[in-house]
């Protein structure tokens, strides 16, 4: 072989080896497009604590899923605050300090988007339709929600700007009914409260409430409840001082994990 040629292959080779350095670096350099290790949130350790208001209907899965996010995120913590979800709008439009609000109907997280209140477009994460709670034994003998209509039968409603009082004013259009409650209250758990107690025949509250109840009440489904499904969505709200939490928060709600939970206490799929 002629130096002459060996020189062209050395130089051949060297450029070959400086192009793909030059292609190693610029690949290891740019993952996608946007991104990078230090924006990633995975990455990213949370610390801080988040204040979740939710309605009174989620608070035996909140309160587990609030464990769980604990656990996952040492150095965090949750409070929770339950209440009608009229309530809880009322007191996030008035300032009350919060960094995440679910709701257990459309119509009240709408009132925070409006307020200009909300973090982002609202997730439904989960659904709920009403059932009627009766005292153990069922002493005045409901069996419809028809009877619930029966005069001397002592019912028990939500109000009618909470979401459960607005599904019994749909159910009771849809079946021509006109029910006279003794009393009207302004959350869910107080319904049933009522019912546990024997101060009330039945009540008319969600179906995850009479599940996570057991014993201490009966419960009667009813079709017409399937003209009011309520759906539930969560979003950030953008007083809230503690986002990168409040997002993780809301991401462990509506994935699987979150789903998992739900679903046992008895909610359906929140869909879109």
């Amino acid at each position: 072989m002629s130096r002459q040629s060996s020189t062209r292959k050395l130089r051949l080779s060297m450029a070959l080896i400086a192009v793909g350095t030059f292609l190693s670096a610029v690949l290891s350099g740019c993952g996608a497009p946007g991104s990078s290790a230090q924006d990633t949130p995975a990455n990213d350790k949370l610390s801080g604590g988040i204040t979740v208001f939710a309605a009174a209907s989620l608070k035996q899965a909140f309160t587990e899923l609030a464990g769980t996010f604990e656990s996952e995120h040492p150095g965090t913590s949750v409070a929770l605050s339950f209440a009608g979800s009229s309530d809880l709008a009322s007191q996030i439009s008035q300032g009350a300090p919060a960094d995440v609000f679910a709701s257990a109907d459309t119509a009240n997280m709408k009132k925070v988007q409006d307020a200009g209140l909300a973090d982002g477009t609202p997730e439904n994460f989960a659904t709920n339709t009403l059932a009627i709670a009766v005292p153990p034994g069922n002493p005045a003998g409901v069996t419809s929600l028809k009877d619930l209509a029966r005069p001397g039968i002592k019912l028990v409603t939500c109000a009618s700007q909470v979401p459960c009082g607005a599904a019994t004013a749909r159910v009771a259009q849809t079946a021509g009914l006109t029910l006279s409650p003794v009393s009207e209250e302004n959350a869910v758990t107080d319904v049933l409260g009522k019912v546990t107690s024997g101060e009330a025949d039945a009540g008319l509250v969600y179906g995850t409430d009479i599940k996570a109840a057991g014993t201490r009440v009966g419960g009667i489904q009813f079709p017409e409840a399937g003209s009011a499904v309520n759906t539930y969505p969560i979003a950030g709200l953008t007083s809230g001082r503690n986002k990168a939490a409040a997002r993780a928060f809301i991401e462990l709600v509506a994935g699987p994990e979150g789903q998992k939970v739900l679903a046992a206490a008895g909610f359906g799929p929140g869909g879109q």
